[in-house]
C-alpha cells in the first residue's frame, strides 16, 4: 500500500497546529498500514452522490475528516482533502 498527497491536501494540512498535523499524519499511517482490517469499520465509509464519485472518509478524529480514493489495481491511497468535519464536504 502507498500513500500519496495531493497538493491541496497539504494545504489543508499546513492549516492546522502542528499537534494535530502529528495526529492527522500518524492515523494517516497506520491507515496505510492497516487499510484491510479498517476499510469494514465505521472509519472508512464510502460517499454516495456524483460529487464523490469513488471517494471515501475517514474519520481521524471526532471532528477531522481525510477524504481519499484509491488507484488503479495497485493500493495506492490518494489523500484528496484533509479538514474539519463541518468544512470537508464544500
Amino acid at each position: 500500500m502507498i500513500l500519496r498527497y495531493s497538493e491541496q491536501s497539504v494545504k489543508d494540512l499546513k492549516k492546522f497546529e502542528h499537534s494535530d498535523r502529528q495526529l492527522i499524519v500518524k492515523k494517516l499511517e497506520y491507515l496505510e498500514k492497516n487499510f484491510e482490517a479498517l476499510k469494514n469499520s465505521k472509519k472508512i465509509t464510502q460517499l454516495k452522490g456524483s460529487k464523490f464519485n469513488d471517494q471515501y472518509r475517514y474519520v481521524v478524529a471526532r471532528k477531522i475528516r481525510v477524504l481519499f480514493r484509491l488507484e488503479d489495481d495497485k493500493i495506492v491511497i490518494l489523500i484528496l482533502r484533509v479538514g474539519l468535519r463541518k468544512e470537508i464536504y464544500r
